[in-house]
C-alpha cells in the first residue's frame, strides 16, 4: 500500500488558498490520491514523518505544501520506473532558500544550497519525491538528522559513500544553513542525497509544477497550469524526449495516434509488443521466401513492426502500465526479434544461392550482442563514475576529459547536424531496422546482411575506441563493487580454476577469445575444416585461461570489457567447432541465439537490479559449456553436441522465466495473504 506525506513544516505557503477556495495542501492530498495514493496522510513536523515511516512497507510518496502541478506530475513521480527513489526536478534557476540540483545521466549526485554546488547546478528540487522501500531507513535517518539540526554531509573521509553528521547553523525547527536550505522537504531531499542514496531524477517537461510562497505566485502558478491540456501532453509525452533519426522523423511523427487507439481498445503494452513480434517474424519468413513482392512486403512489415515496437513503450508511459515484467519482455522481444530477421536473411541468401547467409547471419548476430555487452556495462560504468566524486575521476584535462567536454556539447546541441550524426553513427535499433527493410526492398538479403555488418564494424570501432579513451579518464571500477562471478556467467569449473592476478581478468579474457578466433578463421580457411579436430582442446585450453581471472579483483579501468570479452571468446569457440565438426550453418545459428538469449536474460535483470535467473547454476558457466561443446567434437558428434545443449539450455531458459515471473510471484501472493499458524504449523 503506497503512503504518502504532505510534510508542512517550514512551509511559508502552508495557509494558502486555491482559487476554488480549499487549501493549497488539500488539495495536493487529493491529487496524490489521484496519482496512485492509497492512503495520504499530514505530518506537521519531521518527527511525525518519521514515525510514519517507520511503520510504512511499500514506496512511500512525500511533498511539501507548497507545490502546484499537474497532477499527472505526481503520477509520473509515483510510477516513474527509472529507479526505486526518484525526486522531482525543476528546470527553474536555482535561488537562495532552495535546495538546487546537479544531476548527471538522469541520477542526482549532488544537492544543497546554490553557493554549495560551486556553479555547477542543473536544476531545483520541485519540492516532491518517492522514497523505495529499501532506502525508508535511509530516509527516516535523514529526517531525524534534520530535526535535530544536524545535517548529514558527505565527507571525503574514507571510502565513497562514507558520510558523516555535521552541524548546521541553525537549530531544531529553525531555517537551514548553507548546506540544507528551506522548507523542511528540502533539508530532508539534501540529507537524502547526503546520506549516498541513489536517486533518481524527474524532470517535468510540456506539463506545469511551481513551488510557490504567496498568493501572487500561486496565482501566476494556477493559471500556468490550467493553460495547459493535461491529457494532450501526456500523449506527447509518451514519445521519448532524445531519441534516434529515424524513430524520431520517420516513427514518432505519427505513433502517438496509434498509442491512443491502443489505450481505446485497451491493448497493454505487452499486447503490441506480441504483435510486433508477429509482424517481425513474418517479415524474416518472406525474406526467407525471395522474390521482390515477398522482399518489399517484408521489409513493409519490418517497418511497421519497428513502428509497434516504439508503441509499446509509449504506450507505457502514456498509460503509466510499467511492471517488471513488461520491461524484461520488451527487452528480450527486441533481441528475439532482430536475430530472427538475421535468420530469414540469411536463409533467404542461401535458398537463392547468393552465398553462405547463415554465416553472415551468425557474424551480425555475435557483433551485435558483444557491442551490446559493451552498452551496457559502459552506461553502468557512465552512471557509477557520475556518483563518484569529481576528484576521483581523475578529471585532469587530458584527452578523456576534451572528449567527455565535446560529448556533452553535442548532446546539448539537440537537433544539430553533429547532434544527429552522433546519435546515427553508432547505428542504433532504428537505423538498423531501417537499413534492412531498405537494403532488401531495393537490393536482396545478401546486401542487407553485408551493410549490417560494415556499418555494425565501424560503429563499434568507433564507440570502443572512444569509450576506452574515456574509460581510461574515468578510472572508475564497476565489476569490483558487484557479484563478478554471475556478471562474468562463471560456471563451476571457473571458481575452481587457480587465480592468475599479475595479467588481470581483462588480459586473461582478451587471450581467452584469440584461441578459438584462431581455430575459427584456420577452419574457414581450409577447405577440409574437421581435419582441424585435433586443434579443438588447444582452443580449449586456451580458451579456459579466461578462467584464471574469475577470483581475480576487477578494478582496472577497462575490465567492463570482461564480460563483453567472454561472451565474444564462447560465441566464437562454439562458431569453431561447428564449422570443424561440419554442423549445418542454422544448426550453429540456432545455438549461438540460445545462448544470446540466455545473457539477454541475465543483463536485462542485473541492470534492473534484479536476482539472477532461478535456474542460473544450471546452464553450467561460459567455460562449462564450451567443454561439453569440445567433448561432443572431439568424438565427432558436434551437430548433436550443440543440438542437445541448446535445447537443454532453451528448457533451461522456459522453466526459469515460468518461475521468476509466474510461480514465485503467486507464491509469495499467497503466502502473504495467509494467517500465521495455518493447519497447526508453526510459522518458520
Amino acid at each position: 500500500m503506497t503512503l504518502a506525506i504532505v510534510l508542512a513544516a517550514g512551509t511559508p505557503a502552508a495557509g494558502l488558498t486555491t482559487a476554488t477556495g480549499e487549501p493549497l495542501a488539500d488539495r495536493l492530498a487529493a491529487q496524490l490520491r489521484r496519482a496512485g495514493a492509497d492512503e495520504v496522510r499530514f505530518a506537521a513536523t519531521l518527527d511525525e514523518l518519521t514515525d510514519l515511516v517507520a511503520t510504512a512497507t511499500a514506496p512511500v510518496l512525500i511533498t511539501g505544501t507548497d507545490l502546484v502541478a499537474h497532477t499527472a506530475v505526481l503520477r509520473h513521480l509515483a510510477t516513474s520506473p527509472v529507479g526505486p527513489t526518484v525526486a522531482l526536478v525543476l528546470g527553474d534557476p536555482p535561488v537562495p532558500g532552495r535546495t538546487a540540483v546537479r544531476e548527471e545521466r538522469g541520477q542526482v549526485v549532488d544537492a544543497g544550497a546554490l553557493d554549495a554546488l560551486d556553479g555547477d547546478a542543473t536544476g531545483v528540487f520541485g519540492g516532491a519525491l518517492r522514497v523505495g522501500v529499501d532506502d525508508l531507513p535511509t530516509l527516516a535517518a535523514a529526517a531525524r538528522a534534520a530535526a535535530s539540526g544536524m545535517l548529514p554531509v558527505a565527507a571525503p573521509i574514507g571510502p565513497v559513500g562514507d558520510v558523516a553528521p555535521l552541524p548546521t547553523t541553525a537549530g531544531a525547527g529553525g531555517s537551514a544553513a548553507a548546506g540544507a536550505p528551506g522548507p523542511a522537504v528540502d533539508r530532508l531531499f539534501a540529507g537524502l542525497a547526503a546520506l549516498g542514496t541513489l536517486i533518481f531524477a524527474q524532470r517535468v517537461r510540456l506539463l506545469v509544477a511551481h513551488r510557490v510562497e504567496d498568493t501572487a505566485g500561486l496565482a501566476v502558478a494556477e493559471a500556468a497550469v490550467t493553460a495547459v491540456d493535461e491529457d494532450r501532453a501526456e500523449l506527447r509525452l509518451s514519445v521519448k524526449e532524445k531519441d534516434d533519426f529515424f524513430s524520431t522523423y520517420f516513427v514518432s511523427t505519427w505513433s502517438p495516434y496509434l498509442v491512443r487507439l491502443s489505450a481505446r481498445l485497451r491493448l497493454t503494452p505487452t499486447g503490441v509488443t506480441v504483435i510486433s513480434v508477429l509482424f517481425a517474424l513474418a517479415a524474416a519468413v518472406l525474406f526467407g521466401v525471395g522474390g521482390r513482392p515477398a522482399l518489399v512486403g517484408g521489409a513493409v512489415l519490418l517497418y511497421l513492426g519497428f513502428v509497434l515496437d516504439c508503441v509499446d513503450g509509449q504506450l507505457a508511459r502514456y498509460t503509466r502500465h510499467f511492471s517488471a515484467w513488461g520491461g524484461w519482455l520488451d527487452t528480450m522481444a527486441d533481441r528475439a526479434k532482430e536475430y530472427v530477421v538475421y535468420a530469414g536473411l540469411g536463409f533467404g541468401v542461401s535458398h537463392a544461392g547468393l552465398g553462405n547467409g547463415w554465416a553472415l547471419a551468425i557474424a551480425a548476430m555475435t557483433l551485435q550482442t558483444v557491442r551490446h555487452m559493451t552498452d551496457t556495462w559502459y552506461g553502468v560504468l557512465h552512471d557509477e563514475a557520475a556518483r563518484r566524486p569529481r576528484t576521483a575521476t581523475n578529471a585532469s584535462g587530458g584527452i578523456g576529459d576534451r572528449l567527455n567536454a565535446a560529448s556533452t556539447r553535442v548532446q546539448a546541441d539537440t537537433g544539430s547536424l553533429s547532434y544527429w550524426l552522433k546519435r546515427t553513427v553508432v547505428f542504433p535499433i532504428g537505423e538498423r531496422w531501417a537499413l534492412i527493410a531498405l537494403t532488401v526492398a531495393l537490393f536482396n538479403p545478401l546486401v542487407s546482411l553485408i551493410a549490417v555488418l560494415v556499418w555494425g564494424v565501424l560503429a563499434f570501432a568507433y564507440t570502443g575506441a572512444l569509450r576506452t579513451l574515456r574509460a581510461r579518464w574515468m578510472w572508475v571500477p564497476v565489476l569490483d563493487t558487484v557479484d563478478a562471478t554471475l556478471h562474468r556467467d562463471d560456471g563451476p569449473l571457473a571458481r575452481w580454476l587457480p587465480v592468475l592476478r599479475p595479467m588481470g581478468p581483462l588480459t586473461l579474457a582478451v587471450i581467452a577469445a584469440l584461441g578459438p578466433a584462431v581455430l575459427l578463421v584456420g577452419a574457414l580457411l581450409n577447405d577440409a575444416p574437421d581435419q582441424l579436430r585435433w586443434a579443438v582442446p588447444v582452443a580449449l585450453l586456451v580458451l579456459l585461461v579466461g578462467g584464471l581471472g574469475a577470483g581475480a579483483a576487477h578494478n582496472g579501468p577497462l575490465d567492463w570489457l570482461v564480460p563483453a570479452a567472454l561472451r565474444a571468446a564462447e560465441y566464437l569457440f562454439a562458431i569453431a567447432v561447428g564449422v570443424v565438426g561440419g554442423v549445418p550453418g542454422w544448426l550453429i545459428f540456432g545455438y549461438v541465439f540460445v545462448l544470446t538469449v540466455h545473457h539477454y536474460d541475465l543483463t536485462a535483470r542485473l541492470e534492473k537490479r534484479q536476482a539472477a535467473p532461478p535456474l542460473h547454476a544450471a546452464t553450467l558457466g561460459w567455460e562449462g559449456r564450451s567443454v561439453l561443446v569440445a567433448l561432443a567434437a572431439i568424438v565427432g558428434i558436434a551437430g548433436v553436441g550443440l543440438a542437445t545443449l541448446g535445447a537443454y539450455l532453451l528448457v533451461v531458459f522456459v522453466v526459469s522465466v515460468v518461475l521468476a515471473w509466474f510461480v514465485r510471484p503467486a507464491r509469495s501472493a499467497r503466502a502473504s495473504v495467509a494467517p500465521a499458524g495455518v493447519g497447526g504449523a508453526a510459522p518458520r
